[in-house]
């Protein structure tokens, strides 16, 4: 099967697989035989979302272009304890050489499937959307954002390039009384016009402000479930209709109510920084 990894995926695939390997796989050489042939099971050992399995996929292939990768399962299904989920084919030296790398990327991207999931359904059935942040992982930004998508969940912006969020040390930065209608303004005439202008307000009366100066999304910060309501009856009844980000303090046993205030979006850090990885071994049997 081919597959498409990007240039910076495989860049990632190499780095990491340097680190693990360096000089040699001493243990591998020292013991296995060069002419071993083998096949290996990934099994999911745990109930979840899966999402890497293109890059693990990548990773044995990377070790040794004559391996086998037969997928059973793929990113964004769900699967329950135990499922297979793929089989490798091959010299049992490079699957032992691959191997952790592969279940590193694969169990760490279906974690964050699995949790983005958990997230998703607890929404479910309103209009409000689940939506990841810019805490990731250095250099794991693009997967652990596909992971995202595999279990449900919506993108914000990629990176500082991708759309305008002024932030609260933006408006500090600013200071002054108009500093949020003068950063909305100032974000006007120099950003470029396709992107959406985003500011983050702690108050209602900061809301007010945002939406007078035209911004496109407001996001909400820390602000109690009550006050989010509120804030979504003033949006309501405003000429500008916004979109409303709640944000800071979320836990998915509040999602619930804070969908029901109305706001369009909830963005969760948790989704990429706080996830458990997924359960996923690979057992080896002689062929």
């Amino acid at each position: 099967m081919t597959i498409a990894i990007e240039p910076d995926v495989r860049a990632l695939i190499d780095l990491a697989l340097a680190e693990d390997i360096g000089t040699g796989d001493i243990t591998t050489l020292a013991t296995v035989p060069a002419d071993r042939t083998a096949t290996a099971i990934m099994l999911a050992k745990q109930d979840g979302v899966l999402s890497g399995m293109d890059v693990a996929e990548e990773v044995f292939h990377t070790v040794d272009p004559s391996l086998t990768f037969e997928r059973l399962r793929n990113n964004g299904e769900r699967v329950t304890n135990p499922t297979q989920i793929a089989i490798v084919r091959g010299n049992a030296r490079s699957i032992l050489i691959a191997e952790r790398t592969a279940l590193n990327f694969v169990q760490r991207l279906s974690g964050v499937a699995t949790i983005t999931a958990e997230y998703a359904a607890a929404v479910a059935g309103t209009s409000t959307r689940v939506v990841d942040t810019r805490k990731t992982t250095p250099g794991m930004r693009l997967l652990q954002k596909r992971a995202v998508i595999n279990g449900g969940g919506s993108n914000h912006r990629f990176g500082l390039a991708d759309g305008v969020l002024i932030k609260d040390n933006h408006l500090a930065a600013i200071g002054g009384p108009h500093r949020i209608t003068d950063a909305i303004t100032a974000a006007r005439a120099t950003a470029p016009h396709t992107l959406k202008i985003e500011v983050e307000v702690a108050t209602l009366d900061e809301l007010r402000e945002a939406l007078n100066a035209g911004a496109d999304i407001v996001m909400l910060d820390n602000m109690d479930t009550a006050t989010m309501a509120e804030a979504v009856s003033i949006r309501d009844a405003h000429a500008n209709r916004a979109l409303l980000e709640a944000s800071g303090g979320i836990t998915i046993a509040r999602l619930p109510e804070i969908a029901a205030t109305g706001v369009d979006l909830i963005s969760v850090g948790a989704l990429t920084h706080s996830h458990p990885s997924l359960d996923i071994s690979l057992d080896i049997t002689l062929n």
